[in-house]
């Protein structure tokens, strides 16, 4: 997809803001994240009709309360925001969270397998949370990983049957960049998608990283993007 006329007016620009809606999951992760919030969160998303909310699991079964009979979907994570947990632990949370409202889960791959080099964990630790049957996003935090850690990464998520590769969670050393876009889409089949995430705050930067070739786009900005 083109959009050549980022910097235009009237009808462009309407239609330009209606497409990237329909890439925008409208996130909201901080830890202090109050009810009311969430409230807002949902109500944005029906208004600009985004594709999804993404939210901590404890506002699951409110998220999707507020959303039903629409389209759009609620997101959560696991293993958030650092990796750590046991695989275990993970697939317990994903199966919880379909349980109570979610269609998808963002997780978290575990970081110290990548920087140890064990394929083993990381694929057993994918293909583990896949089993829950919702799409699975793996979040590889490119922050702070070296581009064969990238490389493999990639490869162990294809082994594990995942739908996505995401590339941050917003709380690890830097957001996404469109050359770990580009990169990502060098090392992935047409059949993993790419979700691009932290630090998206423009319409511009979202339209290049769609360009670079992201299929989703998470951002706590969401509003103000499809605003301005």
């Amino acid at each position: 997809m083109t959009f050549y006329c980022i910097f235009g007016t009237g009808e462009k620009t309407m239609n330009l803001k209606n497409e990237l809606a329909s890439y925008l999951e409208s996130t909201l992760l901080t830890p202090v994240a109050r009810k009311e919030a969430i409230i807002e969160l949902c109500q944005e998303a029906l208004a600009y009709n985004f594709v999804a909310v993404c939210i901590h699991p404890t506002y699951i079964p409110l998220a999707a309360s507020l959303l039903q009979g629409s389209a759009i979907k609620v997101v959560t994570v696991a293993g958030f925001p650092l990796g750590a947990n046991d695989y275990r632990v993970k697939a317990k949370e994903a199966a919880l969270a379909v349980k109570n409202g979610a269609a998808e889960i963002d997780m978290v791959v575990n970081l110290a397998a990548l920087k140890n080099g064990e394929k083993d964990i990381i694929i057993r630790e994918v293909a583990a949370v896949v089993a829950c049957g919702a799409t699975i996003k793996v979040i590889i935090e490119t922050g702070y990983l070296t581009r064969e850690e990238v490389i493999m990464a990639c490869s162990c998520i294809q082994e594990g049957g995942a739908h996505f590769v995401k590339s941050c969670t917003g709380f690890g050393p830097r957001g996404v960049t469109l050359e770990d876009i580009l990169l990502l889409r060098s090392l992935l089949p047409p059949t993993i998608s790419i979700k691009a995430a932290a630090g998206i705050k423009s319409s511009s930067f979202a339209a290049a990283l769609i360009e670079a070739g992201a299929t989703r786009l998470g951002t706590s900005a969401a509003a103000t993007i499809v605003q301005k």
